[in-house]
């Protein structure tokens, strides 16, 4: 199994904009689907260019915008068929009262709303508009109406708005609904799995100020979290010590000791079908924690030690054990050490990877080792990483 140096396609999407001060959230949404690796065809409504220029559009998705019914740029003289089919999903973000309602009619006055009537993929709304609008009974039948059909509303968030009031009805910010995207294009290898994931650093204290603790910033782990939710698990996620906001969907603790961490693994491993030990889980803790801090007073400082839990051999030596998955992160003879902790704790499957390239980084190079071997993983963005490892563990199971 091995990931592709170049930035894997993961669908063609139609993005709508329609007319609303939440048009501008447009841009950086195109920005981070694009990044994302996503195809992006903007198609706007006369409305939403009020709001953000075309031009904006086309220098984000890299693609002519369309808004006109009657673009001769389309070879067959029939855009709304022609988007629609070569699209994966639809995306309307921002979705205005207005058009949402149009949909519900299945009207088809401009380029944007035939497009969808006309659509053979699936249709996906972020609905944006003042509190009030939201609130109408018209618009809540609308809605109501539009799940009935099938199309799947994300959002709306709740907060301050253009007008000053606050409330729902806000569009969901950029990064949330490429969350959603994700999962929307996510195969669902996970549906009805519980997955237990630990993630990020844990601090032992010396004192009320001071603490040992290692360079895990936790991405790995919520990288995991993100995609075992996508792919439909009920994930849930033990969080040590980061400054990462947890990912949409998963339930979180916090446990920041490594022994809080054992207790919060151990109160929720009973009918867990998977456990993915990614926590840098300190093997050690001061035998005492000194109530007041420490003075520098002499040059040299000594403090004893005692050995923490091992959370992991533990869990998996539980009878009916989950599906246990482990992480060795090594500055040495990497392969060698990581079999011998996968064999030494009976784990069907340990990830390895060289310390100093993954702690805190965006990206890392992976080999999963099983019982047929090592399967390496080229390096790519965790997020990628995450993909293959899960569909990797959804094979052996």
């Amino acid at each position: 199994m091995h990931a592709n140096n170049q930035k894997r396609l993961l669908g063609k999407l139609v993005l709508g904009i329609t007319g609303g001060i939440a048009a501008y959230k447009a841009a950086e949404l195109v920005r981070l689907l694009v990044k994302a690796g996503f195809e992006v065809q903007v198609v706007m409504t006369n409305a939403a260019c009020q709001f953000i220029t075309p031009v904006t559009m086309q220098a984000l998705s890299g693609k002519p915008v369309f808004i006109d019914m009657w673009d001769s740029s389309i070879s067959n003289g029939m855009p709304h068929i022609e988007l629609s089919r070569n699209a994966d999903a639809i995306l309307v973000a921002p979705a205005s009262a207005d058009f949402m309602a149009k949909l519900v009619q299945g009207r088809a006055d401009d380029l944007l709303s035939t497009l969808c009537l006309a659509r053979n993929c699936p249709l996906l709304v972020a609905p944006a508009m003042n509190k009030q609008m939201w609130e109408n009974p018209a618009t809540q039948r609308n809605i109501n109406q539009l799940k009935a059909d099938g199309i799947s509303i994300l959002g709306p968030d709740c907060g301050e708005q253009a007008c000053g009031e606050v409330g729902l009805g806000r569009m969901l910010e950029a990064e949330a609904l490429l969350a959603l995207v994700n999962a929307h294009f996510t195969p669902k290898l996970l549906a009805g799995k519980r997955v237990l994931i630990t993630a990020g650093a844990t601090l032992e204290m010396l004192d009320p100020v001071r603490a040992i603790t290692n360079l895990s910033s936790g991405k790995m782990g919520y990288a995991i979290a993100q995609v075992a939710a996508d792919m439909g698990a009920e994930v849930t996620l033990v969080i040590g010590a980061t400054a990462l906001s947890a990912p949409a969907g998963v339930n979180k603790i916090s446990a920041i000791s490594a022994n809080e961490m054992y207790d919060a693994v151990m109160s929720n491993i009973i009918q867990q079908d998977i456990f993915i030990a990614v926590a840098a889980v300190a093997d050690y803790r001061p035998v005492t924690q000194q109530p007041e801090k420490i003075k520098k007073n002499a040059s040299t400082l000594s403090i004893s030690l005692t050995r923490n839990k091992d959370i992991l051999a533990e869990v998996a030596s539980l009878p009916n054990a989950p599906f246990c998955v482990g992480f060795a992160a090594e500055t040495e003879n990497l392969l060698e050490y990581a079999e011998a902790k996968r064999q030494a704790k009976k784990l069907p499957l340990i990830v390895a990877n060289l310390a100093g390239e993954a702690l805190g980084s965006d990206e890392n190079s992976v080999t999963l080792l099983d019982k047929n071997g090592a399967h390496p993983l080229v390096r790519a963005p965790k997020i990628d990483i995450a993909r293959l490892l899960l569909a990797h563990l959804a094979g052996m199971l």
